[in-house]
């Protein structure tokens, strides 16, 4: 836990990129140090650059929800972000931003040692998974690093544009689900 608050410090301070200069808040990253489920999204939006947390807009309500479905919570999973700075109008973080933030990143997942990631949209799903990884055509399959499953489903923003999206995300959630009584992580 000492690590993970001193890398969160390091993180507060950040000028590695332009994103420092229209930031209100570092968006680092929420959980237990020791989370067997870590899920990563592409950046902080409104909400999150105004209080500094990931995932508490709508688009966080909505991922309470995702969580719920297959028996999780905020309170025992780690939940962080591509950059931690949110993009100007909610772009997408370019690639020198993403570059400036990955170390943070890498550090996380290390720390916190997750069993299963679950990489939340497109962004993340290219920069964790691989570089040509397709959301729409490969959302829901597995990949194996090390000793971390990985697979990637639709960010909840892209749920809330759309509505057509969910029963993919569903089902998303059912392997994740799968994932976790197969490493005996529930009943």
């Amino acid at each position: 836990m000492e690590e993970l608050e001193r890398l969160r410090q390091s993180c507060l301070g950040c000028t590695r990129c332009g994103l420092c200069q229209t930031r209100n808040r570092v968006v680092f990253g929420v959980g237990p140090a020791h989370a067997d489920v870590m899920f990563i999204g592409e950046g902080p939006g409104e909400q999150e650059d105004l209080q500094g947390e990931p995932f508490v807009g709508p688009a966080g309500k909505l991922l309470d929800d995702m969580l719920s479905i297959i028996d999780l919570s905020r309170e025992v999973s780690y939940i962080a972000n591509i950059v931690k700075c949110r993009p100007p109008r909610n772009r997408d973080p370019q690639e020198e931003e993403q570059e400036a933030c990955i170390g943070y990143l890498r550090e996380q997942v290390r720390l916190v040692s997750p069993k299963i990631i679950v990489c939340l949209g497109r962004i993340a799903a290219t920069r964790v998974i691989r570089p040509d990884f397709r959301i729409t055509r490969e959302h829901g399959t597995w990949t194996k690093r090390g000793d971390v499953w990985i697979t990637a489903t639709y960010h909840p923003s892209a749920l809330l544009r759309d509505l057509s999206k969910r029963p993919a995300s569903f089902d998303d959630l059912l392997t994740v689900r799968n994932k976790m009584r197969e490493l005996g992580m529930t009943k």
